[in-house]
């Protein structure tokens, strides 16, 4: 009864707030012709692998296919310490896989808009721009593809500190007139910080060598790129243009602000910045010198909310036969741009090696079975998501594998995530065969 009265109360709550109400299908995957004894068997046996390998202490694993999730399935814990074990619904730090949930999509549609073009210099939009010499000319194409030469990352969380310690002009423990940025419980941070950090990135230094070298500096720029087109506060846009209409209640900014009844997975145990756990506020420390709002990182979501979100790009922008980006924009953000650079990303989006299908499962990213038009992105903290339109199948693995520190890699070691996808593409061409 209780649990009855709760899920009203949020229904209610998000209609009046203009949320769809779009759930997913959910079906057993002998329904769909696929061994579901084979895919428990495996699946359980790579991710009981991956704890016992300290390589995250507890992930989650959602799958669809044909728009019908086969197989949602929480192991572990939120932490080591084996108190509270991870559930279908909770919220965790996307990381990278911001890159693609936030900034991309509002990018897409401003360029069906014609209020942007991808092969026109990006000064011409962004006006600090037009004054570097060796970022005037740089395309918007060349960027999204990290075909530009810009530096991959630039650690700003030095200009706030020394010898270990926060400077107060920059950071407070307590919000004030220009202090109005939150970084954390008690972090504020220095309005005016946002323009030495764009100072920096100005400055920074371009490659004249065009090669592919991923770089997100350019998606610390982006959201307010995007405010200033649409001359809309950036959440405000994502959620009516997108998380609104696809039924995304949890995707977002700042949980920690909006009292989900969902809990939120932890990520790292931080003794250089914050000096406590990492909960609830973003764990990437360029996006919490933002405030936590940024186009790099900063969102968090549920498996559910990125299902709906990946299943939306699957159909090429359209979404209950409504069309919010149009079909061609989203396949030529899809579509590797650089292959004759060795380059295989697409427009903001993964894509396989270029030579995937050919590879052993050892070396291949993702699955070698994936199709070439597949896409998706990858999270520091451990998240990674893909869809493949060819197969129709929807792939969304989260976990928390910076817990309790970054230094824990075993989840790239072990190659855990294209190992679980292999399993879901292996059964598809099984189902075929029989």
């Amino acid at each position: 009864m209780k649990r009855s009265f709760v899920s009203l109360l949020l229904i209610i709550l998000m209609t009046n707030s203009g949320f769809s109400q779009r759930e997913l299908i959910h079906a057993l995957p002998a329904s769909l012709g696929l061994d579901e004894a084979y895919i428990d068997q495996k699946v359980d046996s790579i991710m009981n692998m991956g704890i016992d390998s300290l390589a995250f202490p507890g992930a989650q694993l959602l799958v669809a296919i044909n728009d019908t999730v086969i197989f949602h399935k929480a192991y572990g814990y939120h932490t080591y310490d084996r108190i509270e074990p991870v559930k279908l619904n909770d919220l965790y730090d996307l990381a990278s896989v911001t890159k693609i949930s936030g900034p991309l999509p509002a990018l897409m549609k401003l360029m069906d808009e014609g209020k942007l073009d991808l092969d026109v210099p990006f000064s011409t939009y962004w006006e600090p721009w037009r004054h570097q010499k060796d970022k005037k000319d740089l395309t918007l194409r060349e960027i999204l593809a990290h075909q530009a030469g810009l530096v991959p990352y630039i650690v700003f969380l030095q200009k706030v500190m020394r010898n270990g310690k926060l400077k107060k002009r920059f950071i407070h423990h307590g919000s004030g007139k220009k202090f109005q940025k939150q970084a954390y419980d008690d972090l504020f941070v220095n309005d005016r910080f946002e323009r030495k950090i764009d100072r920096i990135i100005n400055r920074s230094k371009v490659s004249e060598e065009k090669k592919y070298n991923y770089s997100g500096l350019t998606f610390l720029i982006f959201p307010r790129l995007i405010e200033q087109i649409t001359q809309t506060d950036y959440q405000t846009y994502l959620n009516d243009n997108f998380y609104q209409p696809l039924g995304c209640h949890t995707l977002g900014y700042l949980p920690s602000t909006k009292h989900f009844v969902n809990a939120i997975v932890p990520t790292e145990i931080d003794t250089l910045y914050r000096k406590t756990l990492v909960k609830g506020w973003v764990h990437d420390e360029n996006a919490s010198l933002f405030g936590g709002v940024s186009g790099n990182a900063g969102l968090f979501g549920t498996a559910d909310d990125l299902a709906k979100l990946m299943l939306f790009y699957q159909h090429y922008g359209n979404v209950d036969g409504k069309q919010l980006i149009s079909q061609k924009t989203v396949k030529e953000f899809a579509k590797v741009q650089y292959p004759e650079n060795e380059n295989r990303r697409g427009l903001g989006f993964d894509k396989p090696l270029l030579k995937n299908a050919e590879l052993p499962l050892e070396e291949a990213y993702p699955s070698p079975l994936a199709s070439a038009d597949s896409f998706g992105h990858s999270g520091f903290t451990g998240t990674f998501v893909w869809a493949d339109p060819e197969k129709h199948l929807t792939f969304i693995f989260l976990s928390n594998r910076v817990y309790p520190t970054r230094e824990h890699r075993a989840l790239y070691d072990l190659n855990i995530r294209t190992a679980l996808m292999d399993v879901f593409y292996k059964a598809l061409d099984n189902s075929v065969k029989n």
